[in-house]
């Protein structure tokens, strides 16, 4: 499955549906508002930001492939506007954008803490941003064996996921490049296996490990078949936050 596919994949799913809603309804957007998708992909969520009736809607990703898929997904609505561009670098001036959201943006970023920053520079002083970030690191499920299920985590931070622990750090960071920080942290609870396997890539990742040399084939056919056959559970921990500019660091 392409980046795309897989973004659109994960977006039908319940769990992230619910959280994508809470994250809306956090942003609190009022009619005269800027709000600004940071990581917008191919604007999954752009529609959904127009509809709340925001004055302007502006996508920003640094994948000229995403940025044209946004683009032909929201043509339609003239108050989106989507931009190829860094997201430690927005094409943006200082203070103009009411909300803002990073979406499962900040491990793929080189420096989280510039983004952050870079984001606090962009938001006025009464703004809201709202940032989503899961722990890779965190990946549980039952049944098969601990052993295998560490092993398939371990090769997914380490070789697959880059900045695969960023989720727990988004507080410190956030308070560190000047906003007030409101965290909430919940563990999502998937119940069918071809639903985790889609959103989290279990099966990919441990043929992954397999061929690096991470974990044995029949250890990895055992643990993949237990999960498929067996009732099923995975979770993990999901860091979001709701960002405000502190008070005095403009």
């Amino acid at each position: 499955m392409d980046a795309i596919g897989y973004l659109d994949a994960v977006a039908r799913h319940d769990t992230a549906r619910a959280y994508k809603q809470r994250l809306l309804g956090e942003l609190d957007v009022w009619r005269r508002h800027t709000v600004l998708d940071v990581g917008c992909g191919p604007g999954t969520d752009l529609v959904d930001l127009a509809a709340t009736g925001a004055e302007w809607v502006i996508g920003v990703d640094a994948d000229p492939g995403m940025v044209a898929a946004a683009r032909e997904r929201t043509g339609e609505y003239p108050a989106v506007d989507v931009h190829l561009g860094d997201a430690a670098a927005l094409p943006l001036a200082d203070s103009t954008v009411d909300r803002a959201r990073l979406d499962r943006v900040l491990h793929q970023v080189a420096s989280p803490e510039a983004v952050l920053v870079e984001l606090h520079r962009v938001l006025r002083p009464d703004g809201i941003a709202v940032v989503a970030q899961p722990d890779w690191d965190t990946i549980t499920v039952d049944p098969g064996d601990v052993r295998v299920n560490r092993a398939v985590r371990e090769f997914l931070c380490d070789h697959v996921v880059p900045g695969a622990t960023v989720g727990r750090r988004v507080a410190r960071l956030a308070g560190q490049a000047g906003f007030e920080v409101d965290l909430r942290v919940t563990a999502p609870v998937i119940r069918d296996f071809r639903d985790a396997d889609e959103i989290l890539g279990l099966r990919r990742t441990a043929q992954r490990a397999v061929r690096g040399g991470g974990l044995a084939r029949a250890e990895a056919e055992r643990w993949l078949h237990d999960l498929g056959t067996r009732p099923f559970l995975a979770t993990f921990v999901l860091f979001s936050a709701v960002l405000r500019p502190r008070a005095g660091t403009r």
